[in-house]
């Protein structure tokens, strides 16, 4: 199932396809809306992936995550749209998305997510 920003994300041939590599991605300025306050929300992602014949390209991913600045969307669906995105498009062998969030009321938030090609075709 697409979703309406995957268009935006593209990939590479990864030259090592029969290594086993971790690639990490730290984007500190990720931007979305509270969808209850319409308050901007500040969070960190960290992408660590294992990629099997693509691997993302850094451009595309910046503005991926840019068309989410106006999205009014909570930290848990963000978090998970982004991931289901980055598979459907970069097809890793693992990625694990950590997103975490800025204070708001004196709470902060850190929502993991991770899939698993292996696990997932068991």
């Amino acid at each position: 199932m697409t979703t309406p920003f995957q268009e935006t994300l593209e990939t590479f041939d990864n030259s090592y396809p029969d290594r086993e590599y971790t690639i990490e991605i730290t984007c500190p300025e990720f931007t979305s809306v509270c969808p209850k306050t319409g308050q901007p929300d500040f969070g960190v992602l960290t992408f660590r992936y294992v990629p099997d014949r693509l691997c993302v390209e850094l451009k595309s991913l910046k503005l991926y995550l840019q068309r989410f600045r106006n999205e009014g969307i909570f930290y848990e669906n963000v978090t998970n749209r982004i991931l289901d995105d980055f598979v459907m498009v970069v097809k890793p062998r693992h990625v694990t998305l950590e997103s975490d969030w800025g204070a708001r009321g004196g709470i902060t938030t850190i929502v993991t997510v991770s899939y698993d090609r292996e696990s997932e075709s068991a």
